[in-house]
């Protein structure tokens, strides 16, 4: 059975940092890309990062430069760094699995998500 657990999230003052933490059960990490999705009050759930096993990133526009995504392979655990957080970062965060970086993304499998909460 494919689990994807996410940890880390919280309540943060804007500019500050939080570490994000995804854990996964099964073969679905390692067959996969990984990533985050993060969905706001109100929006449409939204693309984050992803990485490859081999270590190739993708960032949406919002959060290039701010968030680093990376894979711990031997521990199944990919994770996101956020950096210089604003209320705009504001969202539950979900982890995916599946071919996140193909011209049409497939995401095969979920997390329940982690509410990240930045006040101003």
């Amino acid at each position: 059975q494919v689990q994807l657990v996410e940890s880390g999230g919280g309540l943060v003052q804007a500019g500050g940092s939080l570490r994000l933490s995804c854990a996964a059960s099964g073969s679905i990490f390692s067959d996969n890309a990984m990533g985050w999705y993060r969905q706001a009050p109100g929006k449409q759930r939204e693309f984050v990062a992803a990485i490859v096993r081999g270590g190739t990133r993708n960032y949406a526009d919002s959060v290039k430069g701010r968030f680093t995504i990376s894979r711990d392979n031997t521990k199944n655990t990919v994770y996101l760094q956020m950096n210089s957080l604003n209320p705009e970062d504001t969202a539950v965060y979900y982890c995916a699995a599946g071919a996140l970086m193909a011209s049409i993304p497939r995401v095969d499998a979920w997390g329940r998500g982690t509410l990240v909460t930045v006040s101003s």
